[in-house]
């Protein structure tokens, strides 16, 4: 299944993509693509509905992030070898761990804004795992069991704050509107091997980022593991993944950040695609 949230932002409603590419109304089914939807019974129940059985919903709405009430938004940190190269850092012999506030999160469409004075905001097309059953101290050989699917997700940076302004990561990483995620949430028996992905960002019709999923460093049994031994996952979380080389700040012989009026397109194989402009903030 392909599930989605669509509406105004603070008011989406859930939803699920057709076949057919139209969305069908979910309402009458769950309150939100959220925790409780997400545990492995809801999914089933939801995937035994007859999409055609349910309302069509018209037009072309906004699709807000397809994952809501997140309550812990995790990412890994040079998660691929040729990443931490080009960021002239060593390959981790852990995985490296840090948040983004749950206030980053938006739309896979929804403009980013650059915060005043930035002048290092900086993209990064990464594989989101979303939790579906919760646990701690998650054997590994047990781990995708504890996954409800996939999504797209940009974590958007700024490498000044990020690096240069006290050596906290999460202070770069979650500015409001640094983490659009969907368009929908990939259920797991749709996507067989989440470790055979392409993935990729263009920004203005330049195309930075070409990876694929094969070349993570932490695989995702090893990451959901070793998260549950710091902190007990919840149905809903969402772990975002690392990021392939190609970012702004690896571009040589000088970096290159986003400036506002820009154009971000991103995607993964049989996820999706997000498409975002960037605005200034004041």
């Amino acid at each position: 299944m392909k599930l989605l949230r669509y509406g105004a932002p603070g008011a989406e409603k859930p939803g699920l993509l057709d076949a057919q590419g139209q969305i069908r109304d979910l309402s009458g089914q769950v309150s939100d693509i959220a925790a409780e939807a997400l545990q492995p019974q809801t999914l089933a129940r939801l995937a035994a509905i007859d999409p055609e059985s349910l309302p069509l919903v018209s037009g072309t709405p906004r699709l807000g992030a397809c994952v809501g009430q997140v309550g812990k938004f995790v990412c890994i940190g040079l998660n691929y070898a040729d990443h931490a190269a080009e960021s002239n850092m060593p390959v981790p012999a852990e995985p490296i761990i840090f948040n983004k506030w749950t206030s980053a999160i938006c739309g896979p469409n929804d403009d980013v804004e650059i915060p005043p004075g930035s002048l290092k905001t900086d993209w990064e097309v990464e594989l989101g795992v979303v939790i579906g059953q919760g646990g701690r101290d998650i054997d590994e050989a047990d781990a995708m069991s504890h996954v409800a699917g996939y999504c797209v997700i940009n974590d958007v940076s700024e490498r000044e704050w990020q690096l240069e302004r006290g050596g906290s990561w999460d202070k770069g990483k979650g500015f409001d509107t640094f983490g659009p995620m969907g368009p929908w949430l990939v259920t797991t028996d749709e996507i067989p091997d989440p470790h055979h992905l392409a993935m990729w960002l263009e920004v203005n019709g330049h195309r930075y980022q070409n990876g694929n999923t094969e070349t993570l460093i932490f695989k995702i049994p090893q990451l959901i593991a070793y998260l549950s031994r710091c902190m007990s996952l919840q149905p809903g979380d969402v772990i975002s993944t690392g990021t392939p080389p190609g970012v702004g700040l690896g571009v040589k012989p000088e970096p290159v950040f986003l400036r506002a009026g820009q154009t971000m397109r991103l995607g993964i194989e049989g996820l999706g695609e997000q498409t975002q402009r960037t605005v200034q903030r004041d």
